[in-house]
């Protein structure tokens, strides 16, 4: 007989064979406060006192016994109409899960649980995540309405041609290069984030010590994405001194040598700093002794505060310093912070022709292609750049009213582009954080969460990342409690 109780949903593991009837779990194991969570919940009184049950966790395997004991279980969870719970172990994940750490806002929640409530007199503002908060332009809400049509076919995986010639002529007109093909240089995608991913797992070859150098502190992907292809991350860390750029005559000779892959940020998460041409002409001298790949994360490249001077692009320095093949480079761009988007999940990679059709050739398999919606929308975005101009002012604005307020209290200044503040603490970043929260209700983001302890130092310990990315008002607001409760000490 089955002797799984009524309604008990059918099992996925591998089975094994029941004298008394029906099947169960190969790898069972009962335990007194621990359960498979797929399996229906029961209240564990009902098994605890079941004989020879025993106790903690206690693997059933095929003796009479052990059977014996399960037939008991399903049939006292039957009568007493509260099914059976099991504990069977996790199938096979990939072991490098294990080594990923919690996201930084992860973090930031269990900080915050630890200030309590704010003054319930005060509105919480949020200045730590990096989310867009401006409207979404109309233009373009309009676009995505008159393309629904798009969601009765499947999207190609190379992208629509309209997109890909639409970003070939932004990347031209807005770097001043000629125009890259197409055809073999263009890859829409679905976010600058998920292309930052799943590009490692494409280029990573794991079979040796593989390293990915990484910028210090960092966007968290770049991190996730060398663990997952089972390289190991080499952390670069920024160098206030250096308008927080690097040192790249710091990295020894044997960690290039293993290196597959180079994330950079240009403009910086979370200083804001932009690469200049003297540090490209050392990675692309670099990339061709040792042969690593350079991947260009340039999603805060829209986000600048004066319009004659436009941070340098990657695929545009490639240009000026005589590479306009762009090898071993990808640069990686989207329409979040640019068009106030974050929602659509459109951007793009483009460089290396030899890349991007391997790229391409690992995308036909992980299934990330953007629909005709997103894709016609995209293309209606990408064409204008009033909307990006004006988006601009209203950032710089912010900053002409926030900068007074806190620069010198916390070291400020302007960044280069993007819209983070990078903030010097007068102690702990992270009691700063918790302690500023439990004051005035405002969130900030450690910045010893933004990085690794690398090379005996972490370099985001004593700072803070403020996205201003709230209404003017709000980051005002914000700026006068944050300065408020400084002077107060």
């Amino acid at each position: 007989m089955d002797v799984r109780p009524r309604g008990w949903p059918e099992t996925r593991a591998p089975t094994r064979p029941n004298p008394h009837g029906g099947a169960l779990p190969a790898n069972c194991y009962r335990e007194k406060n621990r359960y498979n969570s797929r399996l229906p919940l029961a209240n564990v009184a009902e098994l605890v006192d079941a004989p020879d049950l025993g106790s903690g966790a206690e693997r059933c395997e095929s003796s009479s016994l052990s059977v014996r004991t399960m037939v008991f279980l399903a049939r006292r969870a039957a009568q007493s109409k509260r099914p059976l719970r099991l504990l069977c172990p996790a199938a096979n994940m990939n072991p490098h899960l294990s080594a990923l750490q919690p996201y930084p806002f992860t973090k930031l929640r269990a900080l915050l649980e630890q200030a309590g409530r704010p003054p319930g007199h005060l509105a919480p503002i949020s200045l730590s995540i990096g989310e867009p908060k401006h409207p979404t332009p109309q233009f373009i809400i309009d676009a995505m309405t008159r393309s629904m049509g798009g969601l009765s076919t499947y999207p190609p995986t190379k992208g629509a041609a309209d997109l890909r010639e639409t970003i070939a002529d932004w990347i031209a007109r807005r770097y001043g290069i000629s125009r890259p093909d197409p055809e073999t240089q263009v890859l829409p995608v679905a976010g600058s984030r998920e292309a930052l991913f799943s590009f490692a797992q494409a280029v990573i070859d794991a079979r040796g010590d593989a390293r990915v150098i990484c910028p210090n502190p960092f966007y968290q992907i770049y991190e996730g994405a060398a663990l997952l292809a089972g390289a190991r991350p080499y952390y670069i860390n920024s160098q206030a001194d250096q308008g927080f750029g690097y040192d790249w005559s710091g990295v020894p000779e044997d960690v290039w040598r293993k290196t597959q892959l180079l994330y950079l940020c240009s403009p910086g998460n979370p200083a804001g700093n932009v690469m200049q041409l003297d540090d490209w002409r050392t990675l692309f001298q670099l990339s061709d002794e040792f042969g690593f790949v350079i991947a260009s994360d340039e999603c805060y490249s829209e986000i600048y505060f004066d319009e004659a001077r436009k941070p340098l692009g990657g695929m545009q320095a490639a240009v000026q310093l005589g590479r306009p093949d762009f090898r071993n480079l990808v640069s990686f761009s989207s329409l979040s912070k640019r068009s106030n988007v974050p929602g659509l999940r459109s951007g793009f990679v483009a460089g290396d022709a030899r890349l991007i059709e391997q790229f391409l050739l690992y995308r036909t398999y992980h299934g990330a292609a953007i629909s005709a919606v997103v894709s016609d929308t995209s293309v209606v975005a990408w064409r204008d750049e009033a909307h990006v101009v004006e988006n601009r002012r209203i950032y710089r604005e912010k900053f002409a009213a926030v900068v007074p307020i806190l620069g010198q209290l916390m070291d400020t200044g302007w960044p280069d582009a993007s819209f983070y503040l990078w903030a010097k603490t007068p102690g702990s970043d992270t009691d700063f954080v918790r302690d500023l929260y439990a004051a005035t209700g405002v969130t900030a983001l450690p910045g010893s969460f933004l990085a690794r302890e690398a090379h005996g130092v972490n370099p985001g310990a004593g700072r803070v990342r403020l996205a201003l990315v709230a209404p003017k008002a709000h980051c005002v607001e914000a700026a006068q409690r944050i300065a408020d409760f400084l002077q107060r000490g």
